[in-house]
């Protein structure tokens, strides 16, 4: 990845939606219980690139431990939402499959977080970085576009 010497901030038109998403492997020799779970991202990914009208806008992959997170910024949370419940795409059937062969056994843990952002509300800054995160999503800009400091950049509107 290339690095963008000097002080950039992203920038991103209207609300959007910061979705963190992952899975925790809690048992580790029950393999036939938390790799299906690790293996059902894919096809979800899969679809939301191959449709971006859905809504996803970038995907950031982190993993720690036994867990594995996705920061996944959206461009609304009606298209989230839409993803989440539609028979057509590949998450129900997913959440589906995980309620009948994990349920509450505690083999494996799932977990997400959904944050409604709106224009103003966020700011962001990257030294000596390639293009990431929220400016992957919207726009990778140099730092005076936004303002110098955090606060210049969290209330400018």
């Amino acid at each position: 990845m290339k690095v963008h010497p000097g002080r950039y901030t992203a920038r991103i038109e209207g609300d959007f939606v910061v979705f963190v998403i992952g899975m925790r492997i809690n048992k580790l020799w029950k393999v036939h219980r938390w790799a299906p779970v690790a293996a059902a991202m894919g096809p979800m990914l899969r679809e939301l690139f191959t449709h971006p009208e859905k809504g996803l806008l970038a995907v950031q992959y982190g993993w720690s431990g036994r867990t594995i997170t996705l920061i996944q910024h959206w461009r609304s949370f009606d298209q989230l939402e839409k993803f989440a419940r539609d028979r057509d795409d590949p998450h129900l059937e997913a959440w589906r499959a995980f309620n009948r062969k994990v349920g509450t056994s505690g083999d494996v843990g799932v977990f997400h977080e959904t944050y409604r952002v709106r224009p103003g509300d966020y700011e962001a800054v990257y030294s000596n970085m390639p293009v990431m995160g929220l400016a992957v999503a919207g726009e990778h800009i140099p730092v005076g576009q936004r303002g110098e400091s955090a606060r210049e950049r969290i209330s400018s509107r």
